[in-house]
């Protein structure tokens, strides 16, 4: 069973995979991310840019109609994806695995990449909403005081 902090690198990076596509980073990142993936081996580097390619051609097919359920979904395959190489790896590659999806993943997505975006969020009630690195908020429920 893999450590929780192992799960939420996996979940960045599905999530990086998929708000990279499409993008003008796409080409940038998936060189690094089949890089990662492919761990020194030019024929795994190689299933994972046809894997990258496969995904982006998917969620560009999707258009407007129906890319949430898409994007949610190639999110989910790609963390599994990481999480199955993970529980294969000691424990010396997986540190170093992680470190380096991390980092991938910090450069890539929304946020890392300064575009700060949220999309396909319903809120009801009360809703606060954070984006970034290092915020710091206090929340207090209840009446005023």
């Amino acid at each position: 069973m893999l450590a929780e902090a192992m799960t939420a690198a996996a979940a960045a990076g599905g999530m990086a995979v998929v708000q990279s596509a499409g993008t003008d980073l796409w080409t940038t990142f998936r060189e690094r991310c089949a890089a990662l993936l492919g761990r020194g081996d030019p024929g795994r580097e190689s299933d994972a840019l046809e894997r990258l390619d496969r995904t982006a051609a998917v969620l560009d097919a999707a258009g407007e109609d129906g890319s949430e359920r898409v994007r949610d979904l190639q999110v989910g395959l790609w963390q599994g994806r990481f999480e199955a190489m993970l529980e294969d790896m000691d424990r010396a590659e997986r540190i170093r695995f992680v470190t380096e999806l991390r980092s991938l993943s910090g450069e890539f997505t929304a946020e890392g990449a300064g575009r700060g975006t949220v999309s396909g969020n319903t809120f009801s009630g009360p809703t606060a909403l954070q984006i970034g690195d290092h915020n710091h908020q206090d929340v207090h429920f209840g009446p005023a005081g």
